[in-house]
Order: C-alpha cells, then structure tokens, then sequence
C-alpha cells in the first residue's frame, strides 16, 4: 500500500493554542516514515514540535501563532514517499523482527522436514535425541527438589517417549520450542524499546582549560579534555576526577543508592549523577562509548522489578505443577488408562501463568516507551494502577515547561539590567525552568554575563549562594534569603514586590547581606493541564494536589485555573517530602510528579513517581517513569495502559484455569486423546500470548 498521507483523510482530534493533533488512520504511514515526516514539517519555522506514530498514523504538532490552518493543509498534501529516506542504520528492534522471523522459519522448516522427508525409521531417534534436552532439564530441577514447568515438560515428553508415541512428543517439543522462541522475542522487543527510549544525548557541557570556563557542544569534546559537572547533573563521560569533590549517586551502575563520596583521582562513570558537589572530570571515554553498557545494566535490573501480580503468579504457576501429577496419577488408578492419565499430564496451567503474565507486563512497557514514556519496572505499572492520589508539583510540570520573566524590581544601588545580568550569571549553572527563564531573558535584552564570581554553590531544597566581588550573593526563595540567609526585607520592599508581581513567581537576589532586586516569572498553566486534570480525575484518582514553593496567592490561582482544590503554598523541598510521608500513613497509595533537583525526596518517598522530559537528570534518575515528551496527556494514557494491563492478567487468569481444566476433564473421560490435549494446550499458550503482545491502547487513545 503506498504510504501517502495526500490519499489519507487527516481528522483534527484534539486542537488548542499552539498544539493540535492530526489522526490520518492506520497504515497511512510507516514505521520508517516517521523521522522523515518529522523532519519534514520541523523544516516550517512556525513549527516547534512534531511527533508521528505509525501505529495510528496520529500526528502531534506544536507551533506559534495563527498556522492551524497552514498546517493542515501542509498535512493534507504531504507525499511521504517523496520525503528525503532516511538513512540511519536499522533498529534494534528492527533487527529483532527480522531474527524472530528467521528462527521462527528455520523450526517451521526443521518441523516439516522432520515430519515428511526424513525417513520413518530415523524419526524416532532423533525424536528421542530431542527429547532428552527436556529429560536431562527436568532432572536437574528434581536434584534440586525444584518441582516446577520444567519438570513438567520433561514427564510430558517422557510419558509419550515411554508410551513410543513419538508423534505426539514432536508435537510437545515443537509447541514447547514455538512459546520459548515467542517469550524470547517479546523480551528482546521490549529491551529493545526500553534502551532506545533511556538513550540520553548531553548536547553540550562545560569545557575547562586554560581560557577558563566555556560551554561548548559535545561533538567538539575528546578523550583527554577536562569538563566541570555540578550538582544535580548526570555524568554523560567516564573519567576521573582532577579537582573538585561530589556525592556520587551511582544506582544506575551499582544498584547501590546510597550516594558515594568521590574525590580528585576518583573515577566517575557516565549515567550515574551528582548529588551534591562540584567536579572537574578529565575524560577517558565519551558517553557514545559508555552509555550503551550502563542501560543494559539498567534494563537487566529493570526486569527483576516485577510487579507483585507477577511475582505471585509465578509462585503460583509453580505451586500449580504438582497438582497436574496429582491429576496425573488419579487418573492413572481410577481408570487404568495409560493414555488418559498422559492427556492430564499434557495440560499444564503453568506454563500458560508464567508466559503469559510477565510478556503482558513487558509488552506494557514497551507499547509505554513506543509512547515516549519510560517505565523502569513491571511494579511501576502495578502501582500507577492501583494508586488513588497524585502530586504535582507546580513550577515545570504543570505550568509551562519554558516560563517567562515578566518583570524586574532593583532595589539599593542596583539598576535593573545588573540584577538581571548577577541573576543570570549565577542562575545558567542549573538546570531548571525558572533558570532558563532568567537566563533567556538576559539574552533578548541583550545582556552579556562574564563569570565575576566564584565557584557557584546550588544548595539542594534552598537556592543558589557564591561570592561576588567579595560578598556573599545569594539568589531563591523568600525563604531561602530571608530567613535562612537572615536578609532583611522591608515591608515597602515587599509591597512594591507583591504589586509589581501580581500572581507571578517571584525570586530574590540579595548581595552582601542586602536586597539587591527581585525578579517575578510567569508561570502560567500548560495549556493541556487542567483537561488532564479532568480526565485524571475521571480515571479513578480520589484526591489531586499541588504543591509549590510560591505564595499563597500564586498557588491559590494556578489551582483555580486548573480546577485543584488540595494545594500546598510556600512548600519548602524537605516538606514535600513530608507531605508524601503524610498521605501515605494515611493510607494513601500515591503518584508524585516533579521535575526539579528539589523534588528528588518527593519522588522517593511516592509509592510510584514520574518525571517530566525536562527534568533535571537526578530527577529522571530517581524517578519511577519518565516522560520524554512534554505532554501531560501521558499521565492519562499510561494510567489507561496500566489499568488495562491489570485487567488484561486477571483476565489471562480466569481464562488459563477455564480452558485447561476443560481439557483435563475431556482428557479423563477419554474425549480427547493426548496428541491432541498437547496440541490444544500448547495452541491456547501460543494464543494468549500473542494476544498478551497486542495493543493495550486503541486507536482513539494513541491520537
């Protein structure tokens, strides 16, 4: 079918200032066409934004002004297959595909050419040679006292080797060799996914050499130059440490959470990231070179976080296994008959529990990272499920990703451009939104900030403090300067504060112990928020609560435009964290969502946290899932996900139990002979778990 979007009716699903989705139906694009199309339209200078998926042949675009209608028709006419080919090299995934299907072929034809072209009197040799991989299985898990599927596979293929019946045991080893291939597939899918997804790209980083310090891009740095890290940064190199001294957290290499002390002539690694501290690293390998081994070490220790459906129902596909030989031998005494004592011995609830479950949990989270949204563990899924109150914390997640300064108060000697350019200069070190906001501002006014100070400090759940000029100049919260730093704030001051800032966020710069200026950000709502809240709500969540940092009129005004009746004013860090505490020993099973430094203890308190694709790196580090684009929406769609995934296992349940023990009571009764039990039980397998692969989302849900 050509992949032409000109022939495709593109349906606007969703529209609102600056973003609108565009749905042109399945099939109307491929896989491979949506990097082309992406590049595509990002080449139209009022595009900011685009995301294509295949699967629906949905179209996200975010862009500025009056264009819906441009693009729309740019939509409408677009010929994917005049696009520019993309010619990076395949996927993993798509790699992947193609050996699923080779191995897939090579047993089908070993199966038919076993079956009609080796000669009748070799079959039941090599029968009986294949079998004994199954024999020789069973009886190491029995020397272990490990009664498990295993052992069941192998008294199964013994029982029809015993019996001569070697038709029916190239029948079990075929279906056995089919779901084994099928469960390796999904697995290496999903891992495929997930490394894909946490590939983390570090454009540019501080260079340090004789010139001092200068952000350069990455492309432009070797083995052998020496780059500053600080706090709340992930290491993007390997290397070791040349000055400076920091606290390492290095769980994504080790497991370990417990930060470690590094100092000069340490060895940092890439992925791992500064908790504390500041360092000058002289790097031996670029992260093109490292990052590739850390997330396999990640994906390997996300797989052992199962959910705890999971794990119960491989406790219970094992406890199941000696009730099968149970049944195998009832059958055996009460009839006497050889044959209906092995169709009992063919079924095996089990081995359809122990497939089925953990690929419906992994194929969860791969369909969850084709959605840009990463989930570190089966459990994660679970808990999102189940949980019955969300946290937001305001500054960046539910207000706009990119906020703006609205306005300047100087105060002493200082003029408005200098405590604009003091704050921008210390405030580019740190990765956050309110930063960026200082530092974009100085910019378009065309404000230049040499470094004049020294080494900056970010003083983690406070503010930022260095030396300027031989004083102590400090920039955060009213909390952070007035009281923790004991600067005075006159009540003029701050009436003057409070009308020219009007709702807005407000920081304040103070230098040698005086008020040097107050800078006021507009933080207005993503303009998705409050649906998503709605929807949220809709989706089962009892209670939705904001917490910030601002006042209480500030705070009072985010909530009401979003529709929030819990919300939480001038919320220091470590008191978020208390705050989750809190709804916890209340009962609560509870989802935070940050995406600051600050919110790390929040996030690792929550039963289940999510950060923003923006987030600061320690953020997404201690976060449960991350989203990789900047759309609320995904809350509500992995929630949707999750709770289906739920449904989906319990349902696999009821329907493994039903259907097995149909065919062991057709079996006791002689209704059905053991070939064909084994071929029923097998085929039912193989189909609950290529139904477990399928799509939890529809159409509508993917748009």
């Amino acid at each position: 079918m050509k992949s032409m979007l000109r022939t495709m009716k593109a349906d606007i699903v969703y529209a609102s200032e600056g973003r609108v989705r565009f749905r042109c139906g399945q099939l109307a694009f491929e896989k491979r066409d949506e990097k082309r199309i992406e590049q595509e339209l990002l080449g139209y200078e009022y595009i900011t934004d685009v995301k294509a998926a295949a699967a629906n042949g949905g179209i996200l675009v975010m862009y500025e002004g009056d264009n819906q209608s441009l693009i729309t028709d740019i939509i409408r006419q677009l010929d994917v297959e005049s696009l520019t080919a993309d010619e990076s090299e395949p996927s993993l995934a798509a790699e992947i595909d193609e050996k699923f299907k080779g191995d897939l072929t090579r047993l089908i034809v070993k199966r038919i050419v076993h079956k009609f072209l080796i000669p009748p009197s070799l079959r039941p040799i090599i029968t009986v040679i294949k079998g004994a991989k199954y024999i020789l299985n069973a009886l190491g898990e029995l020397l272990t006292m490990n009664i498990n599927v295993d052992v069941l596979d192998g008294a199964s293929v013994t029982a029809c080797l015993a019996q001569k019946d070697y038709k029916t045991a190239g029948s079990v080893m075929f279906m056995l060799s089919v779901s084994s291939l099928l469960e390796s597939y999904t697995k290496e899918k999903a891992k495929a996914a997930l490394t894909e997804s946490l590939m983390i790209k570090t454009d540019k980083l501080w260079r340090v050499d004789e010139d001092g310090e200068r952000l350069v891009p990455t492309s432009e740095l070797k083995a052998g130059d020496c780059v500053r890290i600080r706090t709340g940064s992930m290491i993007p190199v390997d290397g070791e440490i040349v000055s400076g001294q920091a606290e390492v957290n290095e769980a994504s290499m080790t497991g370990e959470a417990v930060p470690d002390s590094k100092t000069e002539g340490s060895s940092v690694f890439a992925g791992t990231v500064i908790e504390n501290g500041s360092i000058v690293v002289r790097i031996r390998a670029l992260s093109a070179d490292t990052r590739i081994s850390q997330i396999a070490e990640l994906i390997s220790r996300s797989e052992s976080l199962k959910s705890q459906l999971q794990s119960r129902a491989e406790v219970l596909a094992d406890s199941i296994v000696p009730y099968s030989f149970m049944g195998f031998f009832a059958a055996l005494l009460l009839t006497g008959n050889v044959n209906r004592a092995v169709s009992l011995l063919m079924v095996d609830f089990s081995c359809a529990i122990k497939l089925s479950v953990p690929i419906s949990v992994i194929s969860a989270i791969r369909e969850a990272a084709d959605h840009d949204i990463t989930v570190k563990g089966g459990k994660y899924l679970e808990e999102y499920a189940m949980a019955d109150t969300i946290v937001f914390d305001k500054t960046g997640t539910l207000t706009n990703t990119e906020p703006k300064l609205t306005a300047v108060v100087p105060f002493g000697d200082y003029e408005e451009d200098e405590v604009l350019k003091i704050a921008a200069c210390i405030e580019e070190h740190f990765p956050h939104s309110v930063a960026r906001a200082i530092v974009n501002a100085a910019s378009e006014r065309g404000i230049t900030h040499a470094e004049e100070h020294t080494e900056v400090i970010y003083i983690v759940a406070h503010g930022i403090a260095t030396n300027l000029y031989g004083k102590r100049a400090v920039i955060g919260s009213r909390h952070f300067v007035a009281e923790d730093e004991g600067v005075i704030i006159s009540h003029e001051q701050q009436r003057v504060i409070d009308e020219t800032a009007s709702g807005s966020s407000v920081i304040y710069l103070a230098i040698g112990g005086e008020l040097a200026g107050a800078l006021c950000i507009s933080d207005p709502p993503r303009s998705e928020a409050k649906s998503v809240i709605t929807e949220i709500k809709k989706q089962g969540f009892e209670s939705v609560v904001m917490l910030t940092g601002d006042s209480r009129g500030a705070a009072e005004h985010t909530a009401q435009l979003l529709g929030i009746d819990d919300y939480r004013y001038q919320v220091l860090p470590e008191n978020k964290h208390g705050c989750i505490s809190k709804l916890r020993a209340e009962g609560r099973r509870v989802v935070m969502v940050g995406d600051g430094i600050n919110d790390s203890p929040a996030l690792a308190e929550a039963n289940v946290s999510a950060a923003m694709s923006d987030a600061s790196d320690i953020a997404k580090e201690t976060a449960d899932i991350t989203l990789r684009s900047c759309d609320l929406y995904e809350l509500v769609r992995l929630r949707i996900l999750s709770r289906r995934l739920m449904k989906r296992i319990n349902d696999n349940y009821r329907f493994i139990l039903a259907f097995n023990s149909a065919l062991m009571a057709l079996g006791f009764f002689g209704v059905i002979t053991p070939s064909f039990s084994a071929l029923l039980h097998n085929g039912s397998t193989i189909a609950i778990c290529a139904k477990s692969m399928t799509p939890l989302l529809d159409e509508e849900l993917n748009t």
